[in-house]
């Protein structure tokens, strides 16, 4: 059976071996035409290429470009401060997370399906054309979102600190720049969220202390006080929405 086998698996391979060999040519690595308006058009093949290699960048642009950055920052934090360890897991604020980004993108999307991606379907506009309509509505969020410090910073870092109007800022600058912002918001939402927490941590710690349990860890005890309290203020649907509303004001 295993000489059987063996010879079988021989077999196929010269076999694809002799085919192979025997086509003249394979597919066309890169053909580019002139089009009327004197620009080039690449194959269908190399676009398929381009667009694969840029799906292996879309988790970072998801995660640096867009309000997901602020909101698990935000949730993770919160877990934190509940003191549930890992409940709720990751899956569900990275789920959460996913979510609600949609739901704050779905604007800038929605101008990005109608000034870039529709018109690239529509062979009215080539990949770099509908690339650069595609990022305006990105560009526009970031810098509604970012401060005027982060841009001057990285602005003086890159050597350029003359910028007219906040339209002309180069988008290498708009990125570093809103990230750090995000983060600064994400931890000043985070305080505001962990504050509650704490001073029930610190009641909880000091009833303890007064009544001599020393041993009895406070965070046992305090747990089931902070989950009754975020149930009862609908905690859930406080941060939810509060970080949905911190995108548009």
């Amino acid at each position: 059976m295993r000489r059987a086998l063996a010879c079988a698996a021989l077999l196929v391979l010269a076999l694809a071996l002799e085919s192979a060999l025997a086509q003249p040519a394979g597919l066309t690595a890169i053909t580019v035409q002139p089009n009327a308006e004197g620009g080039q058009t690449y194959t269908l093949t190399l676009q398929i290429l381009a667009v694969m290699t840029a799906l292996t960048l879309l988790p970072a642009a998801v995660l640096m470009m867009t309000s997901f950055t602020r909101i698990i920052i935000v949730l993770a934090i919160l877990r934190q401060a509940l003191g549930t360890a890992q409940t709720p897991s990751n899956q569900v604020l990275l789920g959460l997370s996913l979510f609600l980004t949609i739901f704050v993108m779905m604007p800038v999307f929605d101008q990005i399906n109608t000034q870039a991606l529709q018109p690239y379907l529509a062979e009215e506009m080539d990949p770099m054309q509908a690339t650069q309509a595609a990022a305006a509505p990105f560009k526009q969020f970031m810098l509604a979102q970012t401060r005027e410090d982060d841009v001057g910073l990285f602005a003086g870092i890159a050597g350029q600190a003359e910028i007219a109007t906040p339209e002309d800022t180069p988008f290498s600058l708009v990125l570093p720049a809103f990230v750090t912002s995000e983060l600064k918001t994400a931890f000043q939402i985070g305080f505001l969220v962990f504050i509650p927490f704490v001073i029930i941590d610190l009641v909880v710690a000091s009833v303890l202390m007064s009544m001599g349990m020393m041993m009895l860890s406070p965070m046992i005890i305090s747990l089931p006080f902070k989950i009754m309290l975020f149930v009862l203020i609908d905690g859930w649907s406080l941060i939810m929405g509060t970080l949905a509303a911190s995108f548009y004001t």
